[in-house]
């Protein structure tokens, strides 16, 4: 069975967490459409989730930059 969108954006946040700010301009657009596709789909719970990675990806992008 092929992996849902939120099954999807949630591990392309997480590379990107563990990528230690070396994630190139294509990751981080991948990563974001990933993200908003999922967010169409998501319940309510997942998207809670999407924003939780989202904010932990935006604060350590922030400590590295």
């Amino acid at each position: 069975m092929d992996k849902n969108l939120f099954q999807q954006a949630k591990e392309a946040l997480m590379d990107m967490l563990n990528m230690d700010g070396e994630a190139t301009e294509t990751d981080q657009q991948a990563t974001q459409q990933a993200i908003d596709a999922a967010y169409q789909e998501a319940s309510p719970e997942e998207q809670q989730q999407l924003q939780q990675l989202e904010n932990q990806l935006k604060e350590k992008n922030q400590l590295n930059g």
